[in-house]
């Protein structure tokens, strides 16, 4: 059951999150800077660009940049056919200008140079960078001016910074994290981009070789892989980046000299297969620890990388460290959450007569597991317990709310013989006064072999998804009856039963609400997909059953975790041992 969203880390920018996701990357620029949505209006702004325009935040958001800004040399409208930037954001292209004016809050005009690009945030809705700086000369002072094509380049290193940061930190997934750093830094930089990551165990691993063949990005898995340990000692670059001692500049001739190491021969190895004449080699380091180099080197580019270009680049790697460190922290929670949930989910029983078949999904990589479970055990009058559940929330804290649910179910149902219904009802009674759980929803049932041979299951429902039953002959069945509200309201209502009997050879379906939601779609159009795909499959095996169930009806977009327990009983009646006393 997912719980409301929370702005915990950057995502995909859009119109209504503008300041939250920019923020971030818009303060770590030094220069005004802005960003404006596809139709021109400004979203969000940083405090530099507050104080060279004499405008507040609040002024600003919304407005039509141009109209707000844009102006001559006298103070006028600038019409729009006159308007550099306004033409270059209309085609989506980078471009850069100086000697033009923005008009600031107190009536005055402000001379600046300017960058624009456009930037690719992940999401649907396309947006737009400017950053710029008080032309000096413009306005007539007297102070130094660095020439025109060297102030540009700090405009364009402005802007990459900015994009670094709202890019990177807008996932948790290291592998993309890696893939978009590459991208960031191939071509602009170099012709090559190397990654070495230090992973948990304090062992070294190649991650990434990426070559820019043109704007095409060729990786090079052959090149990659584990690395030899890093010497405590060693002053060869690559080694001192790893013990994040400092950047270094590196060319085939520091690996020339006698190896001192295994990780040099590595190194000296990839300077001679990609034919790099020219390598800048940094530390990726958080503010805990090292967390790898990134190595960028040139070999079509001509001329070399000097000290004046490794300020930018670690500055680059800085960021990727907070992305890599935050993507390793959230793994390592999630992997916890998972050995949790996996710990706890239950071998199933065998029931003579019964097939039973049981899948447990985690949440894709934008969430956290931990509320979906799954429970079947004997009880103590010989039937047998059955038990979907969904605790509300996706994370650690939801992962030991279930294991308190599910094991305050399993004793209540062990020691109390009584209705589905009334094992619920204490359940919720305990939920509620001696659990952290918020709210929970749950389907509580119990089978057992009749007299006649057939399956009867009774059952009560806590607010969740309805079981599916499906005949042999793919006939479907909503079972509806026995719903109650759902865990942890603190009602105290009485709770319905319901029973069935299950026909030879049917199907039945416990599952959680993550294989039926989908953004955009009402809940009945997954219960129809459901029905469908379950009623086409019901001649299938079990197992392919099961599977193919889920690959088919799961939505693609999907952010949560899905719990499915699946039961098919006999083809037809099985014979009771006689007794003898027929």
């Amino acid at each position: 059951m997912a719980e409301p969203e929370r702005a915990e880390s950057l995502g995909p920018w859009t119109p209504g999150a503008a300041d939250s996701v920019w923020a971030g990357a818009l303060a770590a620029i030094g220069a005004g800077a802005y960003v404006v949505d596809d139709k021109g209006c400004i979203v969000a702004v940083n405090a530099r660009a507050e104080q060279l325009l004499r405008r507040a935040t609040e002024d600003m958001v919304g407005r039509d940049a141009h109209d707000l800004l844009h102006r001559d040399a006298r103070g006028q409208t600038l019409p729009t056919s006159r308007c550099g930037m306004r033409q270059a954001f209309h085609a989506r292209r980078t471009e850069q200008a100086h000697g033009e004016w923005f008009a600031r809050g107190d009536g005055s005009v402000l001379p600046v140079s300017w960058l624009i690009t456009p930037f690719d945030t992940g999401g649907p809705e396309p947006a737009t960078l400017v950053v710029f700086h008080c032309d000096q000369q413009a306005a007539g002072t007297a102070a130094p001016q660095e020439p025109a094509a060297e102030r540009l380049t700090e405009l364009e290193r402005l802007a990459l910074l900015a994009e670094t940061t709202t890019r990177l930190t807008s996932t948790l997934d290291v592998d993309e994290a890696l893939r978009r750093l590459v991208a960031l830094v191939l071509p602009r930089l170099g012709d090559w981009a190397v990654v070495d990551l230090i992973t948990e165990r304090d062992e070294v691993w190649r991650s990434a070789v990426v070559h820019a063949d043109g704007d095409t990005l060729v990786h090079h898995e052959e090149l990659q892989g584990p690395m030899p340990p890093v010497p405590e000692t060693s002053p060869m670059p690559l080694s001192r980046a790893l013990r994040g001692v400092a950047s270094t500049l590196a060319g085939p001739e520091t690996y020339e000299r006698e190896p001192d190491s295994g990780i040099a021969v590595e190194q000296g190895r990839l300077f001679k297969t990609t034919g790099i004449h020219s390598a800048a080699i940094v530390p990726i380091r958080s503010t805990r620890e090292v967390l790898g180099a990134l190595t960028l080197g040139r070999a079509d580019k001509p001329g070399d990388y000097t000290d004046a270009d490794l300020p930018l680049i670690e500055d680059i790697a800085r960021r990727a460290a907070l992305a890599l460190d935050n993507a390793r922290l959230y793994q390592r929670q999630r992997k916890v959450a998972e050995t949790m949930q996996n710990h706890l989910l239950p071998q199933l029983p065998r029931l003579p007569g019964l097939r039973m078949i049981a899948r447990y999904l985690p949440a894709p990589d934008a969430s956290q597991v931990g509320g979906d479970w799954y429970d079947v055990f004997r009880l103590a009058d010989g039937a047998t317990a059955l038990a979907v559940g969904d605790v509300v929330g996706h994370d650690l804290e939801a992962a030991a709310g279930m294991a308190q649910v599910r094991n305050m179910l399993r004793a209540y149902a062990w020691a109390q013989q009584e209705p589905p219904s009334r094992i619920v009802e204490r359940l919720d009674e305990a939920v509620t006064h001696i659990t952290t759980v918020p709210m929970a929803t749950l389907v509580f049932a119990r089978i057992e072999e009749a007299d006649d041979g057939h399956w009867e299951l009774r059952w009560t429902n806590a607010g969740h998804p309805p079981p599916l039953l499906v005949s042999h002959d793919g006939l479907t069945r909503y079972l509806q009856d026995g719903h109650g509200i759902l865990l942890g309201t603190g009602s105290g209502k009485p709770r319905p039963d319901a029973s069935t009997v299950l026909p030879p050879g049917s199907t039945l379906l416990l599952y959680t609400d993550g294989l039926i939601e989908a953004a955009g779609h009402s809940l009945d159009e997954g219960l129809e997909r459901l029905r469908q795909h379950a009623a086409a499959l019901a001649h299938r095996p079990m197992a392919a059953f099961t599977d193919e169930l889920l690959r088919r009806v799961r939505p693609a977009e999907n952010d949560d975790d899905v719990a499915l327990l699946v039961l098919r009983t006999p083809a037809g009646p099985r014979e009771r041992p006689a007794t003898g006393l027929e």
